[in-house]
């Protein structure tokens, strides 16, 4: 009944990251349209099936370490250098004026 050699497991590791993700970090998101939230969701769960069943699961789980290592980065080292905390997003007007103008290809200064 409970086979792990099929694409369902990986089906499961990412919906079960996406979900507690959402949950727990859901509020970091709220300024996106849910479209492009859903979006992503598809986007990594195809890419991850893709690799899983061309090049193996190793690859396929695998792959998911690239947006952990940005996520570290990005949380331990760039936001700080701009003057939000990495942890809490906070002061929410400067995390977001820093989303925006990222979004724009504009570098704020520190």
């Amino acid at each position: 009944m409970w086979r792990t050699d099929t694409l369902w497991l990986e089906v499961a590791v990412v919906l079960g990251i996406f979900a507690v993700g959402n949950i727990v970090f859901g509020h970091f998101e709220q300024h996106k349209h849910p479209a492009r939230r859903l979006a992503k969701v598809a986007v990594v769960l195809a890419i991850t099936i893709a690799l899983s069943s061309t090049v193996g699961r190793a690859w396929g789980l695998g792959w998911l370490l690239l947006p952990l290592g940005a996520a570290v980065y990005v949380h331990l080292y760039w936001l700080p250098r701009h003057g939000v905390n990495g942890w809490t997003g906070e002061p929410r007007d400067r995390y977001l004026a820093l989303l925006a103008a990222r979004g724009r290809g504009k570098e704020t200064a520190p």
